[in-house]
């Protein structure tokens, strides 16, 4: 929790917040932006810092009220917290990284428009710190909107004010004191730095290009999430698709495509409450989640579980299976042969010892087969659902050569189940002096964390979101992995273990790795902060509105509860979505949209056969209504006059020879493009590391898939720090990130044995 220490309106829809953050304030710099939150149900709101007190450990925003998420945070008081702050994000100010001495010779102009003035205070003041002379321009409507003049009028040699009305300073816009400058006052500057409404900055910025100046301009009102993961924030700079968030806020501004930037603006400007679709699942409750509903089917081959009704479950959120009651799991254990040599060990990732659980299911001795799994795997009642088990256990399961494998996965869930509901407690061994760093959690993490906890570390797990669980939590839907009764209940044991947690901390913006092992005196760390960066195809109209990315999607879903009416985070989607992919983060976006009431399907360029998606998830998106349109790819997306999408002009393709993947290749049909009607359309093309730990840890090798570069230990190339999972390989499974993270925790505590 943030307290807030200092409030006061500038205007009357303008606030200034002092909010005490040390840690973030301690990391801040010009430039830079955070994420809000003000409590349990409010949306992620990024805003730019205002001011940074590093001896008071403050930080200030200053914000315009104009929805229902700023008007929430708008309504807290002095002494009152708000839930998250999350910060400091972005990149800081490309002048930090100039030679001071150049800076001192060369001419600095600021142009701010409106609340863009904010963001440009703590700009000024650094060069103000550093003896730099900067002018400084303010525009806006009229007086009531002009902001911080006695704060500027103080750190800037010159301060020029102009207002639309006339009502204060010139009459004008930002532009007529630009020429007023350069043509009449005969002044000279170097660079200008522009930050304000998109449209103000695109003719300042063309402005400065009359005059040759070279500028800046901040993107900062395009950011919808400001981690990375939600890809609305992409717009074209110099032809190449960046994330504001991420590549910037800040961008050279002779390179933006203002045009498709206020488009993307745009997407977001209309009423929240018009954008909710009012779906509260009030379905939810009216499933038929009764264990005794059905008569079991006694027969040679795997006993069904049984599941929600198509027609019932594709409009709630509610978990789609019922997961095997004890009956029925004994009945499926009863059908393992306990080989001599089972293959289904060598199949698992962590190498369970199945035969010896599924024996103990039999003789109904459950917390032993309890203990078992929990020899091998921390999360098993996530495993026994989101493993994709047909291609590693049960794909090696003698029964499954010419019948029905053992549903392996499905008793992993039923006992995994069946120990959150018992708390089988954990055996920890004696308590050490070291304290070791997690850096996230999703499985990777979590399960690092808890092993290194299990031999008696001290823990702190850090995690950039204002929630445990990283792809767990925000990536797959509470349909097939509930958050409450699964997902926060398995990490309810990190916090039995001991394990210290800290939300809402960037490790490479808030605090780096460097910082966590010289100054916090961490022994060893462990990156697992997954592959959270969206992919695209880079094809025509992939930023007009209406175009996500699956990631924006799930997550504003999955974690920020969209979908519900008594949450304020939107979304939008039309009548008619595409999801193009056929991974099983394409299934999960499809079956979602196909629960928010959108005619659904997917567009993949391979055939059937080639789905990547687990087929229980294509047999249920099927099932629930979802269509498929195979062998065919996107070739541009079609908007109407205002941006928004209307269509998809596809082209056909066809099968060839093998690639080096075992799959066919596919080549387009030469004349075959054609056009598919439809208002929304979700990418669902992977997903890679996020480069932040690399770029801001001195001496930490990245490998060719943009991750953390390890040994077959998992070592870096710095002896202290460990990585695994996502972050190394690329999005891969929960299984294999938890093999890594497991690897990782006994390397570790070997490494610092051996120390």
């Amino acid at each position: 929790m943030f307290e807030i220490v200092n409030k006061k309106w500038l205007t009357p829809i303008i606030c200034y917040m002092e909010i005490e953050a040390p840690e973030l304030a301690n990391a801040a710099k010009p430039g830079q932006f955070l994420i809000v939150k003000a409590d349990k149900k409010g949306e992620r709101i990024p805003l730019t810092i205002c001011d940074y007190n590093k001896e008071k450990g403050t930080v200030v925003i200053v914000f315009q009220v104009v929805g229902k998420g700023t008007k929430k945070i708008a309504k807290y008081e002095i002494g009152e917290h708000l839930q998250d702050l999350v910060g400091p994000l972005g990149q800081p100010s490309e002048f930090l990284n100039e030679d001071i001495n150049k800076l001192k010779k060369e001419k600095y102009l600021f142009v701010a428009g409106g609340v863009g003035t904010a963001p440009i205070y703590p700009q000024i003041k650094w060069f103000y710190d550093n003896s730099i002379d900067v002018d400084v321009i303010i525009g806006s409507r009229n007086k009531e909107a002009i902001i911080l003049i006695d704060e500027i009028s103080k750190i800037s040699k010159n301060l020029y004010l102009s207002t639309d009305d006339g009502s204060f300073g010139k009459k004008g816009k930002v532009t007529d004191v630009i020429d007023d400058l350069l043509k009449n006052r005969k002044k000279e500057y170097d660079h200008a730095v522009i930050i304000g409404p998109i449209m103000m900055m695109k003719f300042a910025s063309q402005k400065c290009r009359e005059y040759g100046i070279k500028n800046t301009v901040s993107l900062n009102p395009l950011m919808i999430d400001g981690t990375g993961m939600c890809g609305a924030c992409r717009v074209t700079i110099d032809g190449n698709v960046k994330f504001a968030c991420v590549d910037g806020p800040e961008f050279d501004g002779d390179k933006v495509d203002y045009d498709e930037a206020l488009r993307r603006q745009n997407m977001y400007k209309t009423d929240i409450g018009r954008n909710i679709l009012a779906l509260e699942d009030g379905d939810t409750h009216h499933n038929d989640s009764c264990p005794i509903h059905d008569e079991i089917i006694d027969d040679s081959g795997r006993i069904p579980v049984r599941e929600q009704h198509p027609t019932v479950r594709n409009k709630n959120f509610a978990e789609v299976s019922y997961g095997y009651n004890l009956e029925e799991a004994q009945k499926e254990a009863r059908r393992c042969l306990n080989c001599k040599n089972p293959m289904c060990v060598s199949g698992c990732p962590v190498n369970i010892n199945i035969p010896a659980f599924i024996q103990k299911i039999k003789e109904g001795d459950l917390e032993s087969a309890s203990k078992i799994i929990a020899n091998y795997s921390s999360l098993p009642a996530i495993c026994g659902r989101v493993c994709p088990q047909e291609t590693q256990c049960e794909g090696k399961c003698i029964l499954g050569i010419k019948g029905e494998a053992i549903a392996i996965g499905k008793l992993e869930r039923f006992i995994g189940d069946w120990a959150l509901e018992h708390e089988i407690p954990f055996e920890v061994k004696e308590k050490k002096d070291e304290k070791i760093a997690v850096i996230g959690s999703g499985p990777a993490g979590l399960t690092c964390a808890g092993e290194l906890a299990k031999l008696g570390y001290k823990v702190t797990l850090f995690e950039a979101l204002h929630k445990l669980g990283g792809v767990l939590s925000y990536g797959i839907p509470e349909f097939r992995l509930p958050k409450d009764d699964i997902v926060d209940r398995e990490i309810h044991k990190l916090y039995e273990l001991g394990v210290e947690v800290k939300t809402d901390t960037i490790v490479g913006r808030t605090v780096t790795v460097d910082q966590l092992i010289d100054n916090d005196r961490y022994c060893a760390v462990f990156i697992a902060t997954g592959a959270g960066l969206p992919k695209f195809m880079n094809i025509p109209g992939e930023n007009y509105n209406g175009v996500f990315s699956a990631n924006e999607f799930l997550t504003r879903v999955n974690l920020m509860k969209a979908n519900r009416a008594d949450y304020d985070t939107p979304i939008k989607i039309g009548k008619r979505v595409f999801i193009v992919g056929g991974g099983n983060v394409a299934m999960d976006a499809a079956r979602t949209a196909k629960r928010l009431g959108a005619e659904t399907t997917v567009i993949y360029r391979r055939g059937e056969e080639e789905l990547p998606a687990r087929r229980e998830e294509v047999v249920h998106a099927k099932e629930e209504g979802v269509n498929f349109e195979f062998l065919i790819n996107p070739v541009e997306i079609i908007a109407d006059e205002n941006g928004w999408v209307k269509g998809v002009k596809c082209i056909k393709m066809e099968l060839g020879e093998k690639d080096q993947s075992g799959r066919a290749s596919v080549k387009e049909i030469p004349g075959s493009e054609f056009i598919l009607d439809g208002e929304t359309v979700i990418m669902a093309l992977g997903t890679s590391p996020n480069p932040l730990i690399g770029e801001t840890t001195k001496g930490l090798n990245i490998n060719r898939r943009n991750g953390v570069d390890v040994d077959s230990n998992g070592q870096t190339s710095r002896a202290e720090i460990f990585a695994g999972g996502d972050a190394v390989t690329g999005a891969a499974t929960v299984i294999l990130a938890m093999e890594a993270g497991k690897k990782a925790a006994l390397e570790i505590d070997k490494f610092l044995k051996n120390k």
